[in-house]
């Protein structure tokens, strides 16, 4: 896979230099030099000491990224909102894991599926990376990089806090506020391997929820992350005493939604590759737009 850029800085850098001012990494460097890859200027081979002067074309050729064989192949399905070279984003059913699990007969998660459907389009890069991962029972927004730069890039803006990601839950109850933040520590629950807490010696969690509609039996409320610990919404507004409908391990079943009420529907970030925001959306399912309905109205 080729990667080309023009060099429009007055000062000559060292090729490696110029790379990483594009968001190359020493890791990707490698490949290069190492693993099959090659680096040119103006059409030209070079080594990575070799200087880049004004205007020059600079070019990075990463080699086809070969499946791990240990990674079933699934043939079901995927629901693509948006693709092109460098992302592959899709809206997550629930019921279905992110990635494949320990010790199940049929591997059917996402990076599965996508496995499959890389295969059957016949794509130079076989390897799936993914970059965000939702619980099984949280349908929405995954995004998948295709390459392993692609991968890197958003690696970048997720540990940046760069990527805006945007949810709907459905929680028990009327909302404390039409507009605040949950600033609450989570950490491990000591007595489940699965399970997150509120308390001390967590890590920092922040997040922040919009009212869009309540009643005293339920509230929908819009929500962004500012950080994304491991079932951080469900952690938080259980332990504000509002718990989401539909979430058995932090609060209780409904006989309205078989999964916790908790979507992903809006994901924004930087594309270096086309050099704009990609901005997605996923529309509610209709098993949450169905409890919405039950619990508040239309």
């Amino acid at each position: 896979m080729e990667f080309t850029w023009i060099y429009n800085h007055q000062t000559p850098r060292k090729l490696r230099a110029a790379l990483r001012m594009y968001g190359v990494s020493s890791s990707l460097l490698k490949v290069a030099i190492y693993h099959g890859g090659k680096m040119k200027i103006n059409g030209e081979d070079k080594w990575a000491v070799d200087q880049v002067h004004y205007q020059d074309k600079i070019t990075l050729i990463l080699p086809p990224e070969v499946a791990n064989n240990n990674v079933d192949i699934s043939n079901e399905p995927i629901d693509i909102i948006y693709e092109d070279r460098d992302f592959l984003i899709m809206n997550k059913p629930a019921g279905v894991a992110t990635v494949p699990a320990h010790n199940v007969e049929v591997a059917d998660s996402l990076v599965n599926r996508v496995r499959g459907y890389y295969k059957q389009q016949n794509y130079e890069n076989q390897v799936t990376h993914v970059a965000t991962r939702l619980d099984r029972d949280t349908s929405g927004i995954v995004i998948f990089p295709k390459h392993r730069f692609a991968h890197a890039v958003l690696d970048t803006q997720l540990k940046k806090h760069l990527v805006k990601k945007n949810y709907l839950a459905l929680i028990h109850g009327t909302v404390p506020a039409q507009h605040g933040y949950i600033d609450a520590p989570i950490k491990r629950d000591a007595d489940s391997f699965v399970k997150r807490m509120v308390g001390k010696g967590g890590k920092a969690s922040v997040t922040e929820y919009w009212c869009a509609k309540s009643n005293p039996q339920a509230s929908l409320v819009k929500i962004r992350l500012h950080t994304g610990r491991t079932h951080q919404i469900r952690v938080h507004f259980a332990a504000l005493g509002f718990p989401l409908i539909g979430d058995r391990m932090y609060g209780k079943d409904s006989k309205i939604i078989a999964r916790q009420a908790l979507h992903c529907y809006w994901v924004k970030f930087y594309s270096p590759f086309q050099g704009k925001n990609i901005i997605v959306s996923a529309p509610l399912p209709k098993d949450f737009q169905h409890a919405v309905n039950y619990y508040i109205g239309s």
